[in-house]
């Protein structure tokens, strides 16, 4: 018995997969490129799985496509956004609301926070606000020595808890998905069903945004800052009438949004949306070049990320080591729904946040982890809270999610934010925890 659970033990230490992330993760923390970091831990995976060299760069290559829709999707709302910037509208809404704010830090928190929602559940344009409205607001955010952690933790929940909670935009995909699944691998649920369940983790999302808001982040902290950026961000004379290329402006953004629900496609909905912004010339023809040029350094990075990520993904997928890893798992759980629950988050974490993403992670836990739950006895709304927790854990607090990404994309303007340190552990730290907790005590109370 002894023997077996040593072997066990090696099976788990020397896991393709679970290796490949904490390298993932090291490299990082030392400051190394995501982009390098996610290709070199492809290939230690694919290494360790004895997949030749060619053949790992080979799947990783052939894995970036499966991202090709949302990497599109992030340049053409990158170029959205530069319109905005460019029109003045960006600093027109950064000024309206300092100046509503005034000195009061925590509705300033509470109106991103909102925004942030909004841009999952009611005009779907996800991270694209981030790099149009955060960075003329970080004067007065230093005016109120409001330490950027917070607004870090308050982005990635808007981002993050409304798929998980609400079924509208974003969250109706991911809901669809946790629902197909299921439906798919055994337990049949309906798309409507899911969030009566998996509200509690988005409750639980929220206590934990409360915390790092009143609690670890409350003291305040220095940035250095312009005075005359300041003075700029909360003078009520600047840049605050409304011209006609605003309401062209305004007119695109809803024009993106329309296209959006009624074709499903965003990149065609930020396509219109930028006809609508050329073509009525609120923009000259002649600046078309500049901005998408800004609209790629804007998200560019992002959306090239995103394709290296789905590469990443398909490279785990090859090397077994997902498999191998319940399995090694598995003999532990001895028929306890509490370990096995356990498991399936400690996995779910491991494979989101190498991959950096929720939705992609819902295919791969729900082939595994149904039968397991069927055969536990698991009911219905345990098995829709422990696949939606699953595959969320990990997605706040990855280096590679756009979760983290965007808020840092924003909040690092002014080269006075780091990605790892004050956007991924904090994010980590509480949501990852959060989360965690509410799905644990779900199981033993639903």
């Amino acid at each position: 018995m002894v023997f077996y659970d040593n072997i066990i033990a090696m099976e788990l230490l020397f896991n393709p997969v679970l290796i490949s992330v904490i390298v993932l993760c090291l490299l990082c923390i030392f400051k190394v490129n995501v982009l390098f970091a996610l290709m070199i831990s492809s290939i230690v995976a694919g290494l360790i799985s004895k997949i030749p060299i060619d053949k790992i760069m080979e799947l990783f290559i052939s894995g970036m496509g499966q991202n090709s829709e949302t990497a599109l999707s992030y340049i053409l709302l990158g170029t959205l956004a530069a319109a905005m910037t460019h029109t003045g509208l960006a600093k027109i809404i950064a000024v309206k609301i300092s100046c509503f704010i005034k000195n009061n830090k925590y509705l300033l928190i509470g109106i991103l926070v909102l925004i942030s929602i909004m841009s999952q559940n009611l005009i779907p344009v996800h991270i694209a606000f981030i790099p149009i409205l955060i960075p003329p607001l970080l004067p007065l955010m230093n005016k109120l020595k409001l330490d950027r952690r917070i607004i870090a933790c308050s982005l990635a929940f808007g981002l993050k808890a409304p798929y998980i909670a609400i079924p509208a935009g974003f969250g109706l995909i991911f809901q669809g998905l946790i629902a197909d699944n299921l439906t798919q691998n055994g337990i049949q649920v309906l798309k409507q069903d899911v969030w009566k369940s998996s509200w509690v983790l988005g409750f639980a999302m929220f206590i934990a945004l409360l915390i790092a808001i009143f609690i670890t982040y409350r003291k305040p902290r220095e940035y250095p800052t312009n005075k005359q950026d300041v003075k700029n961000c909360c003078n009520e004379e600047i840049n605050l009438k409304f011209e006609k290329k605003h309401f062209i402006t305004l007119l695109g953004a809803v024009t993106t949004l329309i296209i959006q629900l009624l074709s499903g496609s965003l990149p065609l909905g930020a396509l219109c949306g930028l006809i609508v912004i050329f073509g009525l010339r609120a923009v000259s023809h002649k600046k078309m070049d500049f901005l998408i040029d800004e609209g790629v350094g804007l998200m560019g990075y992002i959306a090239f990320v995103m394709l290296v990520c789905a590469g990443y993904a398909l490279v785990l997928k090859e090397t077994g080591g997902i498999e191998s890893l319940i399995n090694s798992i598995l003999p532990f759980i001895q028929n306890s729904k509490l370990l096995a629950a356990s498991a399936m988050l400690f996995i779910g974490l491991i494979i989101t946040i190498g991959i950096g993403s929720s939705f992609g992670t819902i295919p791969i836990l729900a082939v595994l982890f149904v039968p397991l739950c069927l055969k536990l006895g698991f009911t219905t709304p345990q098995s829709i809270i422990l696949l939606c927790a699953a595959a969320a854990l990990g997605d706040a607090g990855s280096p590679a999610s756009d979760t983290t990404l965007g808020p840092t994309a924003g909040l690092n303007a002014d080269n006075q934010h780091n990605h790892i340190k004050d956007t991924c552990i904090p994010t980590f730290l509480h949501f990852n925890t959060a989360l965690t907790i509410a799905a644990l005590v779900a199981i033993c109370l639903f």
